[in-house]
Parts: structure tokens; C-alpha cells; sequence
């Protein structure tokens, strides 16, 4: 079922799928919520998948505030509409950071979470300076250029050769962004905290996810933190970039349902 919610008089258009305990999975940069769809056609029978378009990306609107605070009040906003109590909460790359911006205000509603090819740490000045140039390629050559000469660079090599009409495909649906959403997101990216303390003080199930031949989530910063957490549960997706939950798709299903189940 689809749904809006009306926040700050704009409508936020998320996914309900499934029946059972309510769990949110938030999509990250240049993406919308399609890109969990073949995991929530797998989880579906046993939960009921939230699934939003964030603000700026697929069919909801630019807010307000754009930063990560402010799109974690949305999630919180969805979770309230919806008259969840507590639940799971999935984050696939900037969707983890948003995870991580509602747990530390919004713990309570949080009974577990997972960083899916995500990171608790603050942005290096050289990923800052890495970002600060691709806003310049934004507002210089635009959304459609930047997302065609990027999103390839999201997958592993041995994706780009098994699977290059899933990659097109990937990148022709993200069609519609415009350069004022992603550079937003870039600024809110840049702009966030270290928030390695919300995994040290966590006590509920926190689940990574990393690709090992991920360039924007190095395995070698994500395994740094995987130790802070009371409980950890740490997959490793061997032939995967940034990616997972396309380039292994059957896997990250399966890790997804044991975690959720186990908790």
C-alpha cells in the first residue's frame, strides 16, 4: 500500500508491504525506496517493510530541513503515523546516518538497528573534500550527468561485468532527482557528527552489513567499529561494492531475515 504523510505541509510518500512487525528500511543517496524491492518481496510475509521515500528523493519533496537531524524527523513523523510503538530500523548508507540521527534522539522507538554498507563516523576532511567536488559537478553539469557518471562506481567490478543491464536499470530509475535535493543531501553528509557514541551506548541487536570491495564504505573503517556495540551481528558480502542488496541479492535477503527474526 502506498501512503503520504503530511509533514510540514508537504506530503512524504512512503511504502507499507507486508503484515507482521513493523520494520523501516531507509534508503540512501541517490536512490529512493525501489531499491529495497527485492528485499521487501522477501521479508514480506513475515513483516510489515515502512518503506520511505526519503525528502528530495523519489516522490516526496525537499523540507525545510534537509539535514540529518531533520530527516530523522521524518522517520519519527512515518513511525507515529503508522502507531508503531518500536521497531527495527535498517539504513543503507546515508539512510544508516539518518538511523543513527533518530537513535540518539529517538532511542526509544528503536528495538534494533542495522548500518547497511553505513558508518557511525563523521566524514574525514578528505571525503569532505570529495564531497564538496561532486557539488561542484552538480551545479555545474547536473543531477542526470552526476548520477550516470557516478552510480557505476557503486558496484563491484565483478558486478559491472555479471550484471550491467541490472546496473543500467538502477541508474535509469533514478531519473528524477534534481541538483538542489542531492547537493542538500551532500551538505547535510558533510555537516553530520561522529556518532560512534550512539554504538557504544546501544544495547539493542545493531547488524553491519559490508561490501569488501566498497570504495565510499571501506571495509577496513567499517570493521573499526563494529566492536562498540553491546551486541553485534557482522556480515561481510564478498563480491559486492556499495551495493549489497543488488549486487547479492538472495544473501542480504537471507542476512535480513535472520537478524530480524533472531531479535
Amino acid at each position: 500500500m502506498n501512503k503520504t504523510l503530511q509533514y510540514q505541509s508537504k506530503a512524504i510518500y512512503y511504502r507499507c508491504i507486508g503484515s507482521g512487525e513493523p520494520v523501516i528500511l531507509i534508503h540512501g543517496f541517490g536512490e529512493d525506496g525501489e531499491v529495497w524491492k527485492a528485499q521487501a518481496d522477501f521479508l514480506k510475509d513475515h513483516f510489515r517493510l515502512i518503506i520511505p521515500d526519503l525528502p528530495g528523493s523519489g516522490q516526496s519533496p525537499i523540507i525545510d530541513d534537509m539535514s540529518m537531524e531533520g530527516l530523522a524527523e521524518v522517520i519519527h513523523a512515518i513511525i507515529h503515523e503508522e502507531g508503531i510503538e518500536s521497531c527495527p530500523v535498517i539504513g543503507h548508507s546515508m539512510g544508516g546516518y539518518i538511523t543513527l540521527a533518530l537513535m540518539e534522539k529517538y532511542w526509544n522507538h528503536v528495538t534494533a538497528f542495522g548500518l547497511f554498507h553505513s558508518s557511525a563516523f563523521a566524514d574525514s576532511e578528505e571525503k569532505k573534500a570529495a564531497r564538496k567536488k561532486s557539488i561542484e559537478f552538480i551545479r555545474e553539469h547536473g543531477a542526470r550527468n552526476f548520477i550516470e557518471t557516478t552510480s557505476p562506481k557503486l558496484f563491484s567490478d565483478r558486478s559491472k561485468d555479471q550484471m550491467p543491464e541490472r546496473i543500467d536499470q538502477f541508474i535509469r530509475a533514478q531519473h528524477n532527482f534534481s541538483p538542489d535535493a542531492l547537493v542538500l543531501y551532500y551538505e547535510a553528509m558533510i555537516a553530520r557528527p561522529d556518532r560512534t557514541e550512539i554504538l557504544r551506548k546501544s544495547t539493542v541487536p545493531v547488524l553491519f552489513i559490508f561490501g569488501k570491495m566498497d570504495t565510499a564504505i571501506p571495509i577496513a573503517d567499517g570493521l573499526k567499529q563494529c566492536h562498540l556495540p553491546e551486541k553485534s551481528y557482522i556480515h561481510i558480502l564478498p563480491e559486492a561494492g556499495h551495493m549489497g542488496m543488488i549486487e547479492e541479492e538472495t544473501k542480504t535477503c537471507r542476512i535480513l531475515e535472520e537478524f530480524l527474526l533472531g531479535i
